[in-house]
């Protein structure tokens, strides 16, 4: 079982493996992305039903769900959709530009009994494999980039290798890795069949890796799926602090790693390593949602399992 060390039994190598912690996490900073969920352009002219059209869009990105725009929770909020808008101009041909108040927006969302989307995204590699060539890439691309707006996520597509200098498969690790080195916090990767129609698909993050078949289209609306239901259905909009204790930390690879897939949790605003002793490291981390949301990401993590509970804090078992 994993516990806490109190500060006044902090081990006396503790505030150097906090230095190394930080300086180790500062060096993997985030490439999150943030959103701008509350802006859309739509076609129509100002004032209804274009405004409408437009919160049914905005509902779509601040809540991660496809099926947003038709939930009959959100429908007397669709229907006032005017009240909610900022600002609003003609952006000519017919279409317009539509700028909600997030704030007001999210907490009809939570009211309803839906969750919001933390507008800090992460930040995804698109791979695919083989790559397209000519055309057929250009209309990929275009493709994959106008589905990831309408879903409110970031991405880029790019070449990379998906196997090393033997041909042998990389592992997951590896292939989270490679995007990394990229910038990226994810990785989304489409294996073609040999009719190159449907793909099949990989979301890797450091908390989780889950996979599906499907169409282009699929891939993304699969990864904005993934990456917005570890929100939960109805987390509080307010930030908490939540402890978390792991161990089996054994080296400073080890820290990094961790603090890295705590800072990527979806709606965490910061965390740090607040001490050490042995092989066992506490983080405070400040999220949207407090320890629910934590436990909720971290549940299909092949590399931290919960472990009973030692005082207030959350435990995890690091395995490598």
């Amino acid at each position: 079982m994993s516990y806490v060390l109190s500060r006044r039994h902090r081990a006396p190598r503790a505030s150097a493996l906090l230095a190394l912690g930080f300086t180790a996490a500062t060096s993997l900073a985030l490439a999150a992305r943030p959103v701008d969920v509350y802006e859309v352009s739509v076609h129509g002219s100002v004032g209804d039903p274009a405004f409408q059209d437009a919160m049914r869009e905005v509902l779509v990105r601040a809540t991660g769900r496809r099926d947003a725009a038709s939930d009959p929770t959100f429908a007397p909020l669709i229907a006032r959709a005017a009240h909610y808008v900022s600002t609003s101009r003609s952006l000519g041909n017919d279409v317009i530009q539509v700028s909600f108040d997030g704030s007001a927006v999210e907490q009809q969302i939570v009211a309803a009994g839906r969750s919001v989307w933390d507008s800090q995204r992460p930040f995804t590699i698109v791979v695919l494999s083989p790559p397209p060539t000519g055309a057929a890439a250009d209309d990929a691309r275009e493709s994959l980039e106008q589905l990831a707006e309408e879903r409110g996520l970031p991405e880029t597509l790019v070449p990379m290798s998906v196997a090393d200098a033997t041909g042998t498969a990389l592992t997951s690790d590896a292939l989270l890795a490679g995007a990394q080195q990229l910038g990226g916090d994810a990785m989304l990767l489409g294996r073609a069949d040999p009719a190159g129609v449907t793909w099949q698909w990989t979301l890797i993050t450091g908390f989780s890796t889950t996979s599906w078949n499907g169409t282009l289209a699929d891939g993304i609306n699969g990864a904005a799926d993934a990456l917005s239901r570890v929100e939960g259905n109805a987390l509080p909009l307010a930030e908490e602090n939540a402890l978390v204790a792991v161990s089996g930390v054994s080296t400073l690879a080890d820290y990094a790693w961790i603090e890295r897939v705590l800072q990527e949790l979806p709606g965490v605003h910061r965390s740090g390593l607040e001490e050490a002793d042995g092989t066992t490291a506490r983080f405070d981390v400040l999220i949207r949602g407090g320890a629910p949301a934590i436990e909720r990401a971290l549940d299909h993590s092949p590399h931290l399992e919960r472990t009973e509970a030692a005082g207030a804090a959350l435990t995890y078992q690091f395995h490598p």
